[in-house]
């Protein structure tokens, strides 16, 4: 909450966005006209003039925008993380704990061990599934993965979509031409939908919005199966926003548009870039190879007219491209 004002900072007020807007008009304001909204300058939308401190001079709102949402995507992984120690420190003591009745045999949260053990796992609680199938796959559950697993997989999910059900899959955008996934696309018959988006959450699988499978460490050797269904209903709430928001991949694709002769994969690039990650980061990121990302960030230095990393931020904020709608 910002001190005397009732709200967070990463959420500014009606009065607080109507002084911002001004500030973006005429250039700067006097800094005695935001002292009774402190939540401009703690949400980063206004900040000291170097030439005069008594001013406050607006920040570009693209870049004002992308920390604003980089603190929320921080906020959420720190909760995430949270659950996850807590369902690994818990999961014992349920186990210890003799008063379950038969009515509670199956625990809200078990922790799974072993590739082998999560694919069982898998494999059981879509064995009489018929509903729906909710997946997200990131980069890295494709490649280097036994294409026995694949087959496999595969088989699950063609015996549920037999069965009346529906499959929607989101991947990461350098995913939409990989031939392990167009091949998935070739063969199986039903209701099924792909969708894709430049970043993704870690691997999720949610079957029949009764169990989600998410991973336990980064190596994917452990894995939480959980049951409880606030949780669930969590996890599907947070694949329907990501759903919303994906680029359609199958049956109909769409076409990733280009504003002002830059490309989508050059905006989330963009996007990164004024949030000061790293080559390496902004690499892993989006899915793709350091040199791959390094041709994106020349291109779109070419497309800015930039000489330097230093101008190309200034640039990327000035040129009103990350506040673009596709």
């Amino acid at each position: 909450m910002t001190a005397g004002h009732g709200h967070r900072a990463e959420e500014p007020c009606e009065a607080g966005l109507e002084l911002y807007a001004r500030a973006l008009r005429e250039g700067r304001i006097a800094q005695r006209e935001a002292d009774a909204l402190p939540c401009l300058v703690d949400a980063g939308l206004l900040q000291p003039a170097v030439e005069d401190m008594s001013r406050l001079e607006p920040v570009a709102p693209a870049v004002a925008l992308h920390r604003l949402l980089r603190t929320a995507e921080d906020r959420i992984a720190d909760e995430r993380r949270r659950e996850e120690h807590l369902a690994s420190v818990f999961e014992p003591l349920m186990r210890l704990d003799g008063r379950s009745t038969a009515a509670e045999e199956t625990p809200a949260i078990a922790v799974l061990s072993g590739k082998e053990r999560i694919g069982r796992a898998i494999g059981e609680a879509m064995a009489g599934a018929d509903t729906e199938l909710l997946a997200i796959h990131p980069r890295t559950s494709h490649i280097g993965t036994d294409p026995e697993i694949h087959l496999e997989a595969m088989g699950r999910d063609q015996a549920m979509l037999d069965r009346g059900g529906r499959i929607r899959t989101l991947y990461q955008h350098t995913l939409r031409n990989a031939p392990t996934v167009l091949a998935r696309y070739e063969r199986l018959e039903g209701d099924v939908e792909a969708r894709t988006l430049d970043e993704v959450t870690d691997r999720m699988i949610v079957v029949d919005r009764n169990v989600a499978f998410v991973p336990a460490n980064k190596n994917h050797t452990l894995a939480l199966e959980v049951r409880h269904p606030a949780l669930v209903d969590f996890f599907v709430a947070a694949f329907e926003r990501l759903w919303r928001l994906a680029t359609p991949m199958y049956p109909e694709a769409a076409s990733q548009p280009v504003l002002n002769g830059v490309t989508a994969r050059q905006r989330a690039i963009a996007a990164l870039l004024v949030e000061g990650h790293t080559d390496a980061v902004i690499a892993d990121r989006l899915g793709m190879n350091i040199r791959t990302a390094r041709v994106h960030i020349a291109k779109l230095a070419a497309t800015l007219g930039s000489d330097s990393r230093a101008q190309l931020g200034y640039l990327i904020g000035q040129s009103g491209i990350l506040a673009q709608e596709p």
